[in-house]
């Protein structure tokens, strides 16, 4: 932070000094002085309009005296960069191709003035200062603080930290910089960072970028190493806030990576990436921390691990070694899009080394790189710059016959981004140029002018620029100064021979229309390992479909446990958060993954219960008729005749229709089934039992009038009065069942109490209360019967049904006894099988009893059936 504090200084007191004597002269001419010298390597050509330039050209530099000194003072800079070299000669030829251009910029003349940062912050800085605040020992003017600044925009950095640095001043007076490798997200701020623009996609959209990968391969644990600066630290912020919001899964570990060799840390680091889990890797970091992780690797020998590359690494040529690629093989990077330039390579091949050092505006960045190519050195050389001895330079030799990357054009990333910069500020001072006076966007419509630019007029022109490179990609800025985002998705490729080759595999971009697109070639990539498959990086398997995930308590989002849903719940999709319950007449599927409809329960005709009932009450009926026939057809004989034969009659006729009652409990209820039931049965037992009990009545008076003055007795019983009281008895229970559909009707029932996996049918009796009465009149009824034939079962034979309605009672009265308690305690349709057990057995029990007998003398003791043996009975009790 001291360094960055120090190298504001020569601006601030360039401008302090400006703005004092402008100031303090009535004429408004005054001069400024800069405080100090700072001397920068660099490539200088003249124009009317000169564009700035910082590029990485050396690897690595010691940092110089930054106090102000009266001593021109020169950087040590060693280890000449080739490739920032060739992006600054990007820049020169960008600036070539638009002069011309005739259609660009008419009649305006661009320069460059580009400077070599050394990689370094302090070095950087300086020289973004310098080209704001001009390099002339004394500066002349002749209105206070009006005139063309020395350049009107810049193009660089390619460090964050860097352009951060540089950025938070030149954002000050709204000097616009347009960088070409800056990625932290941070710079998006526009509050931070008003004047700054790029052609790089920021490493947010990397990340997102990143984790459509892992979607689309179904890696939700991976482990993430970042480099200890802006470019690591915000990457890591943007993957733990964008991670698991979009699902595409949570980081096993977060670790930062050393600067230089630290063993032991790496060690530490390294141990970790082999304890956990996770198989895929993302590394956001320079080559260089790459270099001294992969020592700790290739020691320890881990292999396994899926890499994934950041921008920074992914084309670094000097981790694609034979001793690396079985470990870093298969790795997928996120790569600048590369780009085509036409007639660069012509551009490159015209450089030619100043051999007199004698140019005022000093191209020796050229005559290192000659000496860097041809491995000879100049004579005399510049002082701190050389780093080559042997044979002198000649200038005459020849790039084409040398093999160097410098003249690969092949796979422009960077220089591709150097190239759109210096077209977005040709663009945006072309668009001021034909701005029209009077109609301009500025104060009082005002237009700017080359004469008199100001600064904040250029970024206005930079935020609304859009045009379309020869290559088809377009350049627009958005709200924070971002370009229209594009990556390569990369793949390092092992060949059998043991070659390396970095493949494009597919693009991820984003439009104005269609948002973010990953485009994939899954075909083409390889994957270094047996299966040639990708690999699994999970920290717990998918939840299948009728499972729900469970967090594991103190660990990460994609740690958790399959637990099965409960009853009546399912999830039919993979990873569900939730179980969801089924609607109220579905259950879930044995797998719980999806649902079903409920089982229905009531008492079919189809189940073996409900044959076995139904065969018994048709069979029971079937007796009846028999009965009946036998009555018919025997009617005048004496054991018919001799006990009334028409309520015998109307006795079988109410039998036969207690019996058919009992296949209404039979069957899906339905409404009209619910209602005809209990008003069947009621009605049919009333009309049963009031012919048994005329019946007893008449067999007792009967008795009665046999006795001297009983006679008057039977007028009461005669045969209307018989009909008449059985009517009656009937209407009555008639009369409680009309009342009880009239109240409240019984009414078919979905019942999911019982059992919450299927749905029970059945009929409530919509009053208990009314249920009650109409049993409580038939057993009534019954215990009236059974009394009177109680009191008559010892009467002489020839008078007397009296024992066996006395025993058929007894039956009656026993089943129903029993009915209540097990009706009661009955669940579903065992309710109704109990209900149709108990109808069925008093049937058979009044049936049984009360003609079993007449029948065995009808049909098998013929001789008794006769008015003398049924009368000698009687004489001889």
């Amino acid at each position: 932070m001291r360094v960055v504090l120090d190298t504001y200084l020569p601006l601030q007191m360039f401008l302090y000094s400006c703005f004092s004597a402008a100031v303090s002269s009535p004429l408004y001419s005054s001069s400024c002085r800069l405080q100090g010298q700072f001397p920068l390597n660099g490539m200088h050509k003249a124009g009317d309009v000169v564009l700035g330039g910082l590029f990485a050209m050396h690897f690595f530099s010691a940092y110089p005296d930054l106090s102000f000194s009266s001593e021109p003072q020169q950087p040590i800079c060693h280890g000449f960069d080739v490739i920032g070299f060739r992006q600054a000669q990007t820049m020169a030829f960008a600036i070539h191709e638009i002069n011309r251009n005739s259609n660009l910029l008419p009649n305006v003349t661009l320069g460059y003035t580009l400077y070599d940062n050394c990689r370094t912050l302090g070095i950087g800085f300086r020289a973004a200062l310098s080209l704001a605040s001009g390099k002339e020992d004394q500066v002349t003017l002749h209105e206070p603080c009006v005139g063309t600044p020395p350049v009107l925009g810049i193009v660089g950095d390619s460090s964050s930290t860097r352009c951060i640095a540089i950025s938070t001043v030149l954002g000050l007076y709204r000097v616009p910089m347009v960088s070409y490798f800056a990625t932290c997200s941070c710079l998006s701020d526009r509050q931070r960072f008003p004047s700054f623009f790029r052609t790089i996609p920021s490493d947010a959209f990397q990340v997102r970028a990143m984790i459509q990968i892992l979607k689309r391969f179904g890696w939700t644990w991976a482990g993430l190493l970042i480099s200890d600066d802006d470019y690591g630290v915000h990457a890591a912020r943007s993957f733990h806030s964008d991670l698991a919001p979009s699902g595409g899964g949570c980081l096993a570990y977060t670790e930062i990576l050393p600067w230089g060799d630290n063993p032991d840390e790496l060690r530490r680091i390294v141990n970790v990436m082999k304890k956990s889990t996770a198989r895929v890797v993302i590394v956001f970091a320079q080559e260089s921390h790459m270099i001294y992780l992969m020592k700790e690797v290739v020691r320890q020998n881990v292999t396994g691990l899926q890499w994934m590359a950041s921008e920074a690494w992914t084309a670094a040529a000097v981790l694609q070694t034979p001793d690396l690629m079985p470990y870093l093989g298969g790795t997928l990077g996120i790569a600048i899009r590369r780009g085509e330039i036409s007639g660069l390579r012509d551009f490159l091949l015209q450089i030619r080394p100043d051999l007199h050092y004698n140019n005022s505006y000093g191209n020796g960045m050229v005559n290192q790189f000659w000496e860097y190519t041809f491995q000879c050195r100049f004579a005399p050389p510049p002082t701190g710059w050389v780093e080559n001895g042997g044979t002198l330079c000649t200038g005459q030799e020849k790039l084409e016959n040398v093999d160097t990357e410098f003249l690969d054009i092949s796979n422009l990333r960077p220089e591709y981004n150097v190239y759109k910069a210096v077209y977005a500020l040709a663009y945006a001072l072309h668009d001021m140029q034909q701005c029209e006076p009077g109609r301009g966007p500025f104060s009082g419509h005002g237009c700017g002018n080359l004469q008199r630019l100001e600064p904040w007029q250029l970024v206005y022109y930079l935020e609304r620029i859009n045009f379309t490179t020869p290559f088809g990609d377009q350049v627009s800025f958005d709200e924070n100064g971002d370009a229209l985002p594009i990556y390569d998705i990369m793949n390092w490729l092992w060949l059998p021979d043991g070659r390396t080759e970095v493949q494009n595999v597919g693009e991820v971009k984003k439009s104005a229309s269609k948002g973010e697109e990953l485009t994939l070639d899954e075909d083409k990539i390889f994957w270094n390992f047996e299966s040639k498959q990708p690999p699994r990086s999970v920290c717990s398997e998918s939840c299948p479909p009728g499972t729900r995930m469970a967090r594991k308590k103190g660990e990460a989002e994609c740690c958790f446990d399959c637990i099965p849903c409960s009853e009546g719940k399912i999830s039919n999709k993979t990873d569900s958060m939730e179980c969801t319950r089924c609607p109220e007449d579905f259950w879930s599927s044995p797998q719980r993954d999806h649902c079903v409809p409920k089982r229905t329960e009531f008492l079919s005709y189809h189940e073996p219960l409900g044959i076995c009932l139904t065969t018994t009450s048709l069979l029971g009926t079937f007796i009846c008729a028999t009965v009946l026939v036998i009555f018919i057809c025997h009617r005048s004989t004496p054991v018919v005749r001799a006990n009334n034969s028409e309520l015998s009659f109307q006795l079988l006729l109410s039998l036969k229709f207690c019996f058919l009652c009992s296949l209404l409990f039979i069957g899906r209820p339905r409404l009209w089934t619910c209602q005809l039931r209990h008003v069947a049965f009621g009605i049919s037992f009333v009309l049963c039992i009031s012919c048994i009990l005329v019946k007893t009545m008449v067999v007792l008076a009967v008795f009665r009038a046999s006795k001297p003055g009983g006679e008057a007795s039977l007028k009461w019983f005669g045969s209307v009065q018989q009909r008449g009281t059985v009517l009656v008895l009937t209407s009555v229970q008639a009369a409680i069942c009309t009342a009880w559909l009239v109240s409240a009707s019984p009414a078919p029932h979905k019942n999911t109490q019982y059992h919450s996996d299927k749905i029970v049918y059945e009929c409530v009796v919509g009053s208990t209360v009314a249920f009650a009465v109409l049993l409580g009149y038939i057993g009534l009824l019954a215990v009236l019967s059974f009394l009177l034939a109680f009191f008559a079962r010892n009467l002489p034979d020839s008078f007397n049904e009296a024992k066996l309605i006395t025993f058929s009672m007894l039956i009656f009265c026993a089943v129903w006894v029993a009915f209540v308690p097990a009706y009661i305690s009955s669940p579903g349709k065992f309710a109704d099988v109990v209900e149709v057990f108990a109808i069925l057995a008093s049937s058979f029990g009044l049936l049984v009893a009360l003609f079993g007998p007449k029948c065995y003398i009808i049909l098998l003791r013929p001789e008794r059936n006769t008015k003398k043996a049924i009368m000698g009975r009687g004489m001889e009790s």
